[in-house]
């Protein structure tokens, strides 16, 4: 194809065509689909182009006005483009919302049985086993594989997901989504989209003491008003044990694969068979288990068994009993420094050390996520044969 100055196109829709590569970062969709670009127009010394954000205070305005700047610039030259911010009219908004969700059922979950994501509950009998670690970073490794990803934090009591994807501030506070009328969008980290309870109250130390009814009224909003977009994978990190939310998310995604997490800990093995046979009584399909803290290699080779050894293999054959296919163990993870560090300085350890074995287990199972055969068994395809 020929270049645009070769087809006598002018400098506007060269321009134009330039900011076709800028997206939004909440929304993920170039802001000339979203209808975010206003005037675009020649000035003396280059150009100048006019930007609709969503709403006042956008908290993306400053990158989008940097990546447009910077687009435009391109085509005309460094110095040589200027930008001016506005914001949407309320009809303007509500073209934005009605277009994000064309096709979709109106306040509605979309991830139901003919959706074409595939939605991982991850789920462990007792706290402490590192399954808010482990779900942040099987996302991030799914998301480097150029999967479109999303983390629901299920965890109402005890969020940490903003935390270990390096979203909170000094003080542990997590950004708040932008919402655009009734539509939340959430924010991105490691491009992973994130929504947590924790991005909602003002004291990140304040204790979220809810009961059954308003958990379950979160976890539906999450995944109702939340403009996920078009999701390959959605990992949901569900808090220990078998109470509300775990009960409530088996009701709201029947069709969800459940990912159990257990230590090699006989203590623990028996705890994290429960979880997996309470997801098999709400409808849901337990895919596999991850054992995490499996040892601590030494300097002369050898590997520290500090939390026993054998609780993975033992929660995937107490739960493969009784069934038509066995549950696998997908990984093994061991206990690794750098895997507690990147938690603590919020960046994944499979962004930050991917030599590491941590790191190295956790990709394995991304991986097998990430090939993982789909099957248009039951389907809807939206065809009719006459």
């Amino acid at each position: 194809m020929p270049p645009p100055e070769a087809t006598g196109a002018t400098v506007v829709e060269r321009v134009r065509r330039a900011l076709d590569g800028v997206l939004d970062p909440e929304i993920r969709r170039p802001v000339t689909e979203l209808d975010m670009i206003g005037e675009v127009a020649e000035t003396g010394d280059g150009v100048h182009v006019g930007v609709k954000l969503t709403i006042v205070g956008c908290p993306a305005a400053d990158r989008i006005e940097r990546d447009v700047r910077t687009a435009a610039e391109s085509v005309v030259g460094e110095g040589n483009a200027g930008v001016t911010l506005s914001v949407m009219t309320p009809d303007e908004r509500r073209a934005l919302t009605e277009k994000l969700q064309a096709g979709r059922p109106k306040r509605g979950i979309p991830f139901d049985a003919d959706s074409l994501t595939r939605v991982y509950a991850v789920t462990s009998g007792k706290g402490g086993v590192g399954k808010s670690t482990v779900t942040a970073n099987l996302a991030v490794a799914l998301a480097r594989r150029g999967l479109a990803v999303g983390v629901l934090d299920a965890d109402v009591h005890g969020f940490s997901i903003p935390g270990v994807l390096g979203m909170a501030d000094d003080e542990g506070r997590a950004p708040r989504p932008t919402r655009v009328d009734e539509m939340i969008l959430p924010p991105v980290a490691h491009d992973v989209k994130v929504v947590s309870i924790g991005m909602f109250v003002d004291d990140p130390q304040a204790a979220v003491a809810w009961r059954g009814p308003m958990l379950h009224r979160t976890i539906q909003q999450f995944l109702t008003d939340v403009y996920w977009g078009d999701l390959d994978v959605l990992l949901l990190d569900l808090p220990p044990g078998t109470g509300d939310v775990a009960i409530s998310v088996g009701q709201l995604l029947p069709h969800a694969d459940v990912l159990v997490v257990t230590t090699p800990q006989p203590a623990a093995a028996d705890v994290a068979e429960r979880s997996g046979t309470v997801a098999r009584q709400t409808g849901q399909h337990v895919y596999g288990v991850i054992e995490n803290m499996a040892g601590l290699a030494q300097p002369d080779g050898t590997v520290l068994r500090v939390f026993g050894e054998g609780g993975g293999e033992e929660v995937a054959a107490r739960l493969s009993r009784g069934q038509d296919e066995p549950v696998p163990l997908l990984a093994s993870v061991p206990l690794s420094i750098a895997l507690r560090e990147g938690g603590d300085e919020g960046v994944p350890v499979v962004v930050g050390h991917p030599a590491d074995p941590a790191a190295q287990a956790i990709d394995r199972v991304a991986e097998a996520l990430a090939t993982r055969p789909r099957s248009l068994q039951g389907r809807s395809l939206g065809v009719r044969v006459r």
